[in-house]
């Protein structure tokens, strides 16, 4: 039964408008912002074409902060799935205390970041913060984890790990409640009898598409980091903790050079569109397990 051509626009009408109003217009009304020389508070602009995009491959602050967000990407993302997956394992084996583990380890997704930001400086306090603390007792020397240049990245990095191994956990444990339980007796009987087998040819191809999904979703989250950044480090010391979207802050809102800050945010756009393809691309052929 072939569907009415009123009936598919008429459907499709609703999703489209908003779609339309809430992300095609604004991104072509920063696009457009994007080949000016607008300032905030300005009655005046000048077109200026493509020099926004140009100044952006000479500027250090930005190939920093591009290089700095990479490698928060590469952690978050990496650490986030491992340990979201380790634990959904861990619990996935507990039927009965389920329930308990998921609302906890997904607590810290559901928490205002910036509250937590500040519980974390204090944690990180390099005189009075626990983790000082506790490695002092056990002979480890304190460390100044977020005004030290070569750890202060890292020390966001794990921050980023707690908050969104919750998510990869709740998502794997979907997953794994939607593998059918006689496909793993049917491994059983072929001899795959070890846990670590089980996991490599029956679990892991199995969870293929929540993989896919989890990867998508937390390279995003990382890609989106601003707030530990900006309460707790500002960007330093020396911009090592420097990222995108906290640069296009500072342009936009400290310096006014909104064309400029426009140009850092059609660059992140595409960073983000490109990203997902790339995954899509390498992992789709991957997602099912025939």
């Amino acid at each position: 039964m072939r569907a009415h051509p009123l009936s598919t626009v008429s459907l499709l009408a609703p999703a489209g408008l908003l779609a339309t109003l809430l992300l095609f217009i604004p991104v072509l009304a920063v696009f457009l912002m994007s080949l000016t020389d607008w300032q905030f508070g300005a009655t005046t602009l000048n077109w200026v074409g493509l020099q926004n995009y140009a100044e952006l491959w000479s500027d250090a602050v930005f190939r920093k902060s591009v290089a700095n967000t990479l490698v928060y990407l590469v952690l978050v993302t990496g650490g986030s799935i491992t340990l979201g997956l380790s634990l959904a394992l861990l619990i996935e084996s507990d039927r009965s205390g389920r329930g308990f583990y998921r609302t906890a380890f997904f607590m810290p997704v559901a928490s205002t970041l910036i509250a937590m930001a500040f519980v974390w400086e204090f944690l990180l306090h390099p005189s009075a913060g626990l983790v000082n603390h506790l490695l002092q007792q056990v002979g480890v020397a304190p460390q100044n984890w977020l005004n030290d240049r070569h750890l202060a990245l890292y020390s966001l990095a794990a921050i980023g790990i707690w908050q969104m191994s919750g998510l990869a956990l709740v998502f794997f444990l979907a997953g794994l409640q939607g593998i059918p339980r006689d496909v793993r007796d049917a491994a059983e009987l072929d001899g795959i009898e070890r846990p670590f087998d089980r996991f490599r040819f029956v679990t892991w191809p199995l969870l293929g598409p929540t993989t896919l999904f989890v990867i998508t979703v937390c390279a995003i989250r990382a890609l989106q980091v601003f707030d530990t950044v900006h309460v707790l480090t500002k960007g330093g010391p020396n911009k090592a903790t420097e990222v995108l979207l906290h640069t296009i802050y500072v342009e936009g809102f400290s310096f006014f050079r909104m064309g400029y800050a426009s140009a850092m945010t059609v660059v992140f756009i595409a960073g983000i569109f490109l990203l997902t393809q790339i995954q899509h691309a390498a992992l789709e052929r991957r997602t099912h397990y025939a």
